[in-house]
């Protein structure tokens, strides 16, 4: 006998869970740098753009598949059309592998919170990082020995995750949503407020937001704006179908997805001013240029600002612990949204218990994450996560607006959202899911390849890319045409379409 389908316990509860999936660690640490390399003030104008043209128009998308079909991503996609089922195991499979490393930042993240209290990192913040802490060899093939801090760290992240989804979405995802996100924005805003009142914050301020006009021209800048929206709003990862696939009958979808949209956004800005203010600080303290205290990504949270820490004295310790819990916040709110998007599509097509198949997956995941917690594992997230976003997540974006603009039909979601909703959407929307979206996600797509073809990323050896990237990328694709295969456990399921 099937469970009954588990619901939110409440719209607010969704639209929380829905925002805590979307602010992730790139928010706080992608967006800023995103920004201001691409004409800084200037970059706001695509950046809105693509936005009202991809971010809402897909958020629609998918929140209407999962809420219209009451299934999981591959459940939602094959009762639009059965033999495109696998175009929803793929995502499902990309989320897994996100996870696996994703668990490791998130241990990077434990562990400096620790070292925050006393700035165990010392004077030299870069060599304790990449040589005392991660232990880093000399090449993604060279994996040395496992590093019990960081093993220690990701089995601990794991567990947190564990024990949030194995409670299910209204006692777990939904209540943990609900003390992580405000608390996160809280601890942001204390982090802007005294960062703007730092000493050189004005410099990083105008650094950021000083508009370049002629970037707004660049192509690149579009991508880049496109690029950003799509991936900070956990589009074409199963996320968002998945999680408003528990939403109760009358919901108004329009206006959640721009609820959300625009919150993500609100987040990214409130980051910005607060990273910015900071590195201003540090670079009128070094009497350098913004451009040489400015990173992005890892070497921001875990090189830059334990340097920026340093110099701060007791507030360096005070901001330091603030920023590592917001990092590890900003960081469970998209794991726990993560596991959700892997486990529902086996519940969904196989019938097994919830606390069993949370439980498997965060065994697996302990299991294959222990392979970033040796001294390659910097060289592993770094080609896994550059393959997985630009070939992996976009591809499965480009499919499903092409399922729904060409095969199927942009009406069979704007009628239902329509129905529901306050707020209707108009034509507008099926041209951006027909149009605008796949021509954008295609030349992403082919900008990737050209440039992966000029110059192989990260300047590594093609051996290292075909086996950590290439190889994911195809191993993706085969497991999701194998799992689509298997016969559907409950045939009822089918049945349930609004």
């Amino acid at each position: 006998m099937e469970e009954k389908r588990e619901q939110w316990g409440s719209k607010l509860g969704f639209i929380i869970a829905a925002i805590g999936s979307a602010v992730g660690l790139g928010n706080i640490w992608r967006f800023p740098y995103i920004a201001y390399t691409n004409g800084g003030g200037a970059f706001l104008i695509p950046y809105f753009f693509a936005i009202f043209t991809a971010g809402i128009p897909l958020l629609i998308l998918e929140y209407g598949l999962g809420h219209k079909y009451k299934g999981s991503t591959p459940l939602a996609i094959s009762k639009v059309r059965k033999g495109w089922e696998w175009v929803g195991w793929w995502p499902t499979i990309n989320a897994f592998i996100i996870l696996t490393y994703y668990s490791m930042i998130l241990s990077w993240t434990v562990n400096y919170l620790k070292f925050s209290f006393t700035k165990a990192w010392g004077n030299d913040s870069n060599t304790f990082f990449h040589v005392d802490f991660i232990k880093l060899t000399k090449s993604p093939f060279e994996f040395g020995g496992f590093i019990t801090p960081i093993l220690i760290g990701t089995i601990l992240v794991w567990l947190i995750n564990w024990f949030i989804c194995y409670k299910g979405i209204k006692a777990g995802i939904e209540k943990a949503n609900k003390v992580l996100l405000p608390t996160l924005v809280v601890i942001m805003i204390i982090i802007a407020i005294r960062a703007v009142n730092l000493e050189g914050a004005t410099i990083g301020l105008n650094t950021l937001f000083t508009p370049n006009w002629s970037k707004v021209m660049d192509p690149k800048v579009w991508i880049a704006a496109y690029g950003q929206v799509f991936f900070s709003l956990s589009l074409a990862m199963g996320i968002m179908i998945t999680y408003s696939s528990y939403l109760p009958k009358k919901t108004d979808i329009n206006n959640s997805a721009f609820m959300t949209a625009f919150a993500n956004c609100g987040f990214e800005f409130l980051s910005a001013i607060a990273v910015f203010s900071i590195l201003g600080f540090m670079a009128n303290l070094k009497g350098v240029p913004m451009n040489e205290v400015v990173s992005s990504g890892v070497g921001l949270a875990f090189v830059a600002f334990p340097a920026v820490f340093n110099e701060m004295g007791t507030l360096g310790n005070i901001l330091g612990t603030l920023f590592f819990i917001c990092l590890l916040f900003a960081g469970l709110t998209s794991s726990v949204s993560l596991i959700e998007a892997v486990s529902a599509p086996f519940i969904d097509k196989f019938g097994w218990a919830r606390n069993k198949v949370v439980a498997g997956i965060c065994l697996i995941g302990i299991l294959i994450g222990s392979l970033y917690a040796t001294g390659a594992g910097l060289y592993l997230l770094d080609i896994i996560d550059n393959f997985i976003n630009n070939y992996g997540i976009v591809v499965v974006g480009l499919l499903e607006v092409f399922l729904i603009g060409w095969i199927a039909s942009p009406e069979l979601i704007r009628e239902h959202t329509n129905e529901i909703s306050y707020f209707r959407v108009g034509k507008w929307w099926n041209i951006c899911v027909k149009f605008v979206t796949p021509a954008i996600l295609i030349f992403m797509l082919v900008q990737s390849i050209l440039t992966e073809i000029k110059t192989p990323y990260g300047g590594y050896e093609l051996s290292a890319l075909f086996a950590y990237g290439w190889s994911i990328i195809g191993f993706g694709i085969l497991l999701a045409l194998f799992i689509s295969k298997k016969k559907w456990q409950n045939k009822n399921i089918f049945m349930e379409v609004k």
